[in-house]
C-alpha cells in the first residue's frame, strides 16, 4: 500500500506576513521577506509556500508573479486553525543582548501568549530594541510552527507589575518554595524571573506581599534566562499545551 502524504508538506518555506490572509486574496510581498524567496531561496511563479498572519492561522500559498524585489502571493488553503495559547505571561528582568535574545527565542518556542520586561533594582539592561526582539520572536514562530506572535510588552518597574499583573504570580524564589508543577492552576498566570544577582530582599518581601505564590527551580544555581525557561517548560507540563 502506498504512503500517504503528509498534508500540508511542512518542506515548504514559512514566512510571517504583516498583512490579513484569505483564500484567493492576493497580497503583495516586498522588503526582506521578498528577497529571502525570490533571491535566497529562488523560487519563482508556481512555487508554494506557507504564511501566517498571527490572527487566521496558517495558509498555503502560491506565488502568482516573482520580481526581483517584488512577490505577488495567493492563499490557496488554510493549512491549521489559529492556535489556542496559553494565558502565560512571562515577566523578566532585562539581561545581556546574547541572552536576552536567547531568551526571546526560546520561550517564542515553548509558547508564551506575552513577553513582559520588569526593571528591577539590579536590573542591568533597561534600554531595548523592540524591532530587533520582535523579528527575533518572528523568525522563532516561523521555525517552531507556531501561528500567533507573543506579545512583546514596553518594560514595566516591578511595582507596576505587583499592582496589577496579568493573572496569578508565580514567582521564581531563589530561597525555594513550593514545586512549580504543584503551584500552577489554570487559567492567567504570570512567571516572574529575577536579574543576574536575583531579587533584593525588600523586593522579594513586596513580591510575595503582593500576593505572588513562591516556587522553586531545584537544588541548582540557575543563569537569570535559564531560570525563565525552565519555569516556563514546568508550567507547560503541568497545566500548559504539553499534557
Amino acid at each position: 500500500m502506498p504512503a500517504t502524504p503528509a498534508w500540508p508538506p511542512r518542506s515548504l518555506p514559512r514566512l510571517f506576513v504583516d498583512q490579513p490572509l484569505a483564500e484567493g486574496q492576493s497580497l503583495l510581498l516586498d522588503g526582506k521577506p521578498a528577497h529571502y524567496l525570490a533571491n535566497v531561496l529562488r523560487l519563482g511563479e508556481g512555487a508554494e509556500v506557507l504564511l501566517f498572519d498571527g490572527t487566521s492561522g496558517e495558509w498555503q500559498a502560491v506565488i502568482e508573479a516573482a520580481h526581483k524585489k517584488k512577490l505577488v502571493l495567493r492563499p490557496t488553503a488554510r493549512t491549521r486553525p489559529p492556535e489556542n495559547l496559553p494565558p502565560l505571561t512571562l515577566a523578566f528582568a532585562p539581561v545581556k543582548r546574547a541572552p536576552l535574545e536567547w531568551l526571546i527565542e526560546k520561550a517564542t518556542e515553548l509558547g508564551v501568549a506575552r513577553l513582559q520586561p520588569v526593571i528591577t533594582h539590579r536590573t542591568v539592561v533597561e534600554r531595548l530594541n523592540p524591532e530587533r526582539l520582535s523579528a527575533i520572536a518572528i523568525e522563532a514562530a516561523e521555525q517552531c510552527g507556531r501561528t500567533r506572535l507573543p506579545e512583546l510588552l514596553a518594560p514595566v518597574k516591578l511595582d507596576t507589575l505587583l499592582t496589577d499583573p496579568p493573572g496569578h504570580i508565580l514567582f521564581a524564589d531563589e530561597t525555594g518554595g513550593a514545586p512549580l508543577v504543584s503551584a500552577a492552576e489554570p487559567g492567567p498566570a504570570t512567571i516572574l524571573t529575577g536579574p543576574e544577582g536575583g531579587f533584593t530582599p525588600e523586593e522579594r518581601d513586596r513580591i510575595l506581599a503582593a500576593g505572588a505564590i513562591g516556587v522553586g527551580l531545584g537544588p541548582r544555581i540557575l543563569r537569570a534566562e535559564t531560570a525563565a525557561l525552565a519555569a516556563v517548560a514546568l508550567y507547560m507540563a503541568a497545566t500548559g499545551d504539553w499534557r
